[in-house]
């Protein structure tokens, strides 16, 4: 039995020595209040850092999300939120490699902001303890390439006119075309608008702008590549 235990430990030991990993004993366990009450903004972006790395290396946590489950029917306390578009590959709880309760996601065409996930983010930082918030870009985004391009259609016509700003400003910073052929010219209006939107959270909610005077939150944009998993922070 000694030697069987042994070769066990060694072979652990060599997968860590190995692959610069251990492997959990037991799956990570959702936030607490106590938990998510001791981070600090910097300590809750460390978080989404650290899981976004393993995403992009393909090594998530392995997870018993039914459990995490049960454990949160009684009460959430995600440590962030994350302003995200609705394109399909970039969910934010799988991208930062997240559980069930750890943060609030809120995705809607292009990570634009209007009055209602303006409300929807104060709740979850004044109201339910979020230390920070990021704004989601991505590449190849479909909502940037219209806005670029200078798409009517429908409803989407008010949606991506939050986008102006960010076009505008491109157009002064990079040569033409100025529209979704020119991969440089949608690349810089997709940081930009993240840019603006995380801006745009403190000049409209007095609120958020509080929170963040008084350091208990971080606003941060950043940019998802679709090719190869990885979240770059712009600040």
């Amino acid at each position: 039995m000694r030697k069987i235990t042994l070769a066990v430990m060694l072979a652990a030991a060599l997968f860590v020595a190995v692959t610069g990993d251990a492997v959990a004993e037991h799956p990570p366990q959702p936030q607490t209040k106590e938990s998510r009450d001791a981070l600090t903004p910097d300590a809750a972006l460390e978080l989404l850092r650290a899981g976004n790395a393993r995403f992009a290396s393909g090594a998530p946590l392995q997870r018993d999300e039914l459990q995490e489950v049960r454990l949160t029917s009684g009460g959430q306390f995600p440590y962030a939120a994350i302003l995200g578009c609705i394109d399909s590959r970039v969910a934010p709880e799988v991208v930062f490699d997240t559980g069930i309760g750890d943060v609030f996601a809120a995705r809607v065409a292009g990570n634009v902001l209007d009055d209602e996930l303006l409300g929807s983010l104060e709740f979850a930082t004044s109201v339910a303890g979020a230390k920070a918030i990021v704004v989601l870009g991505h590449t190849q985004c479909g909502a940037v390439k219209g806005a670029c391009d200078g798409v009517k259609l429908g409803h989407l016509t008010q949606t991506l006119s939050h986008l102006e700003p960010a076009v505008a400003a491109a157009k002064a910073q990079v040569p033409p075309p100025h529209d979704a052929r020119n991969a440089t010219f949608v690349g810089r209006v997709t940081e930009l608008n993240a840019e603006v939107t995380a801006r745009a959270m403190t000049e409209r909610s007095p609120i958020l702008r509080a929170l963040v005077e008084q350091g208990k939150l971080k606003i941060v944009p950043a940019v998802y590549d679709v090719s190869s998993g990885r979240v770059t922070f712009l600040g």
